[in-house]
């Protein structure tokens, strides 16, 4: 009792406890600032530094509980979202930029069902029964069939190959444990990644900016690098295209060098070496690369 006393009055924020998407949560969390002690058991974290308790949940169920207004936010998969049926229930406020992607029937490479309507009627093995019901109502009406539609938790790729099914419905990343069941995906029913959502009626609607705009900021300082670099006045018309910045750089003059000035700009990390390589063809010395731990834009 005591423990749920310590509760009240703070957000409660819902982070999956265990699996793929795991550790970019936790790194998420470092980077926003916010201070908290786990044990290895615990589910429940009370934060040192703001009135927030992190509550570690399976990632399915976090959407539910943010939609339903038991927890006011949570990091989770749009896939999961959708499933839930809580879109409605929820507002999405950041797009995380890990966790990405898809969500996809697959088959047996030389089954005799390659497409999508020739599922139509048989048996489908997946944990996103929603999803897959919402698919095949309208395609098994047409055709007068019903596809069998089983709900299976965890892994199903060995579905098939067991007999159990003619085809799954799950996650896609990178394809390679799909194609070691055998499988070949057919038909994507869409594409997914984290996203931080926040119950519509929470009355911590400041406490989820505070923090919707320090997970901007980690994201901005994950894609981001600032570049400083010298340049003579008449190349800076063409260094600023190559470095143009988020809102613009920032020029300032060289005491000691007469018609030179120095540059910054916020650049994409991705593309560094090569915006790097043009501004050297371009006559810059001098050029410094900075990661940004955090920031705010």
């Amino acid at each position: 009792m005591e423990f749920v006393k310590d509760l009240e009055d703070r957000l409660l924020f819902a982070v999956p406890k265990k699996g793929r998407i795991y550790q970019a949560c936790i790194d998420l969390l470092k980077g926003c600032d916010i201070h908290f002690n786990r044990s290895s058991r615990q589910d429940i974290a009370l934060c040192t530094n703001l009135p927030i308790a992190l509550i570690f949940l399976p990632a399915a169920d976090i959407a539910k509980y943010v939609g339903e207004g038991n927890i006011d936010l949570g990091i989770t998969g749009q896939d999961i979202v959708v499933e839930s049926e809580a879109q409605d229930k929820v507002r999405e406020v950041e797009k995380l930029g890990f966790g990405q992607c898809r969500l996809a029937i697959e088959v047996p490479m030389k089954g005799e069902c390659q497409t999508l309507e020739s599922l139509v009627g048989k048996r489908i093995v997946t944990s996103f029964v929603h999803c897959t019901t919402k698919l095949f109502e309208p395609l098994d009406k047409k055709a007068g069939k019903k596809t069998i539609i089983k709900h299976v938790s965890g892994s199903v790729e060995a579905a098939c190959a067991l007999g159990l099914a003619d085809g799954i419905v799950d996650l896609v990343e990178t394809g390679e444990s799909m194609r070691a069941a055998g499988l070949h995906d057919i038909y994507d029913l869409m594409e997914t990644q984290s996203v931080l959502i926040a119950n519509k009626k929470s009355k911590h609607t400041e406490l989820i900016e505070k923090i919707a705009s320090r997970v901007r900021g980690v994201i901005t300082a994950n894609k981001y690098v600032l570049c400083t670099y010298n340049i003579e006045r008449v190349n800076l018309a063409n260094a600023i295209q190559i470095t143009p910045g988020r809102l613009g750089p920032t020029v300032s003059s060289l005491d000691s060098l007469e018609g030179w000035v120095a540059v910054s700009a916020m650049i994409s990390k991705k593309e560094k070496g090569d915006i790097l390589d043009r501004l050297t063809d371009c006559g810059a010395t001098d050029i410094m690369v900075t990661p940004f731990t955090n920031c705010r834009v």
